[in-house]
């Protein structure tokens, strides 16, 4: 399906990596991923204590500022050794504004101290897809991914802690996975993976396609 003829969904985020990452795992699925600055969508402050209740809030303000359905996340890391921080602050884990560089180096000064064997922690995605911005039963799913924080960033792929986080059973960090081989594994693949098992279920969640345009008058003559 041409994306003039999908419908459209909205994601709630500016997080480029983000665009990448969903428009890769939707990339078979008869729908057109545009992100919410394609709308003028304003950035809706955070306030949830839970990644559940900040995906919902980004996504019901998607909705209203867009016109369209809404898939939003609220993903972060969660460390043990900090007793489960930073948590739904991971993007600004080191200040409003900070940088992935500025985050990761907060992280290791914090686990400066902490052995290797307690340094486990694992990735979270809390998922959520609205029909519209007053969807009184969203879609809610939640992808998780087990590891460990390293002592150094390694590798140059991805973004955010995924120079930090080691994946067992890859033997490398997140950073050093090729693209096609983190999409199968993440946190936001696995919470994907339950969305579209919904969408396949219940396709009616699905926005409807454009009507096509009205043919000139003069080609109906």
């Amino acid at each position: 399906m041409s994306t003039t003829d999908a419908p459209t969904i909205v994601l709630a985020s500016g997080n480029t990596g983000k665009l990448r990452e969903f428009r890769h795992l939707l990339a078979d699925y008869p729908v057109e991923l545009r992100p919410q600055a394609a709308f003028s969508v304003p950035d809706i402050a955070e306030t949830g204590l839970t990644f559940v209740e900040n995906a919902l809030l980004k996504a019901r303000n998607a909705c209203a500022h867009s016109g369209n359905a809404a898939i939003a996340d609220d993903s972060g890391i969660e460390v043990d050794a900090l007793q489960g921080a930073p948590g739904i602050y991971s993007a600004r884990f080191a200040g409003a504004g900070a940088s992935d560089a500025d985050n990761n180096a907060l992280l290791l000064e914090r686990l400066r101290s902490v052995p290797e064997r307690e340094r486990t922690a694992r990735f979270q995605c809390l998922l959520v897809y609205l029909r519209h911005s007053e969807d009184p039963t969203p879609v809610i799913c939640q992808g998780t991914w087990e590891g460990r924080i390293l002592s150094a960033p390694s590798g140059a792929n991805g973004f955010g802690y995924d120079p930090l986080f080691w994946v067992p059973e890859t033997g490398c960090s997140s950073a050093e996975l090729d693209s096609s081989v983190k999409n199968t594994l993440s946190h936001r693949a696995r919470a994907m993976q339950q969305l579209l098992q919904h969408l396949q279920q219940r396709p009616q969640l699905l926005p409807r396609a454009p009507a096509p345009a009205a043919a000139d008058s003069d080609a109906r003559r």
